[in-house]
């Protein structure tokens, strides 16, 4: 059964920065497409970016384009958001999510993120 845990989520200023990680347990991640997502209080979870198996192609939200960078390390099972330029509106629960060859989905626990203004 595949397990994602997330980490590195906390409080960072107006303008910080933040790197969130997800720990791929469970299956060979290679085969998952991987992606990070947030859900708000009171929002529906939003798509932020993916990455393909190997890492050859990444797509983000507009809301997120050129502040916040998706990598992986399939060496180390692991799946990484890089956010910078960070805003109030950012402030979510971010979650990882690995898609499967078929069809199979899974989700993190979600970790905390918060910006002070």
């Amino acid at each position: 059964q595949v397990q994602l845990v997330e980490s590195g989520g906390g409080l960072v200023q107006t303008g910080g920065s933040l790197r969130l990680s997800c720990a791929f347990s469970g299956a060979i991640f290679s085969r998952y497409a991987m992606g990070w997502y947030r859900q708000s209080p009171g929002k529906q979870r939003e798509f932020l970016a993916r990455i393909s198996r190997f890492g050859g192609s990444t797509n983000y939200a507009d809301s997120v384009k050129g502040r916040f960078t998706i990598s992986r390390d399939n060496a180390k099972n692991t799946v990484y958001l890089q956010m910078n330029s960070l805003k109030p509106e950012d402030i979510a629960v971010y979650y990882c999510n690995a898609q499967g060859p078929i069809d199979d989905d899974y989700w993190g626990q979600g970790t905390q993120v918060t910006v002070s203004s």
